[in-house]
């Protein structure tokens, strides 16, 4: 089995090492072993990686989505939560108390994307619905407390993807989404994506 170290797979991908390692350290990469102090990936898993396509925004109703934007999960002191982040070892209900708020963004603006893929690195590793309704703290951070965890992915070679959605519609969102390479800039947590090319 060919192996790389974190740099070449990074090289490999096209992204920065500190974005690579987000992944190992969010634990959705299989098969990693280490040399010393060196964390070795496998090819294959790269090669996954690298030839992972883009999220199918065109197929979504809305002509903009927000997208949040998250780092590895750490562990914070807070009494609705004991997470901030993702990873792949957490479980779904600790997983949407550490992504449904507080952020600073435009509360209309995602509760009309009726969806919230939420990316680490770029890939799309969980996805919101149910944004209808939300809250404002004295900081101006906003927050959905009904929001709904539609599914997440726990390896992001395969993809290997478990869907908690409810209906068919959130389903398909998972589905759609998951696993795929979303681009997306911000300054802040939140950004906003067209949902389809202008030009």
């Amino acid at each position: 089995m060919v192996l790389l170290t974190t740099g070449q797979a990074a090289a490999e991908i096209g992204c920065a090492i500190t974005t690579f390692r987000r992944l190992v350290e969010a634990r959705l990469l299989p098969g990693l072993s280490r040399r010393g102090v060196r964390v070795m990936v496998p090819l294959d898993v790269v090669q996954a990686l690298s030839t992972r396509s883009s999220a199918p925004l065109e197929e979504l109703a809305a002509e903009e989505i927000a997208v949040l934007r998250v780092d590895v999960a750490q562990q914070v002191d807070d009494p609705d939560r004991d997470w901030i982040g993702f990873a792949a070892f957490l479980t779904a209900d600790d997983l949407l108390k550490a992504l449904r708020g507080w952020w600073r963004c435009d509360a209309a603006s995602v509760a009309a994307g009726g969806v919230l893929p939420v990316t680490l690195s770029g890939y799309v590793v969980a996805v919101l619905t149910g944004l209808e309704r939300w809250e404002k703290n004295a900081e101006g951070r906003h927050a959905f407390p009904d929001a709904r965890l539609a599914g997440y992915v726990t390896d992001l070679a395969a993809p290997q993807v478990t869907l908690t959605a409810d209906t068919s519609d959130d389903r398909h969102l998972a589905e759609l989404l998951l696993g795929t390479r979303l681009a997306s800039h911000s300054g802040g947590a939140i950004a906003y994506v067209p949902t389809t090319s202008t030009g």
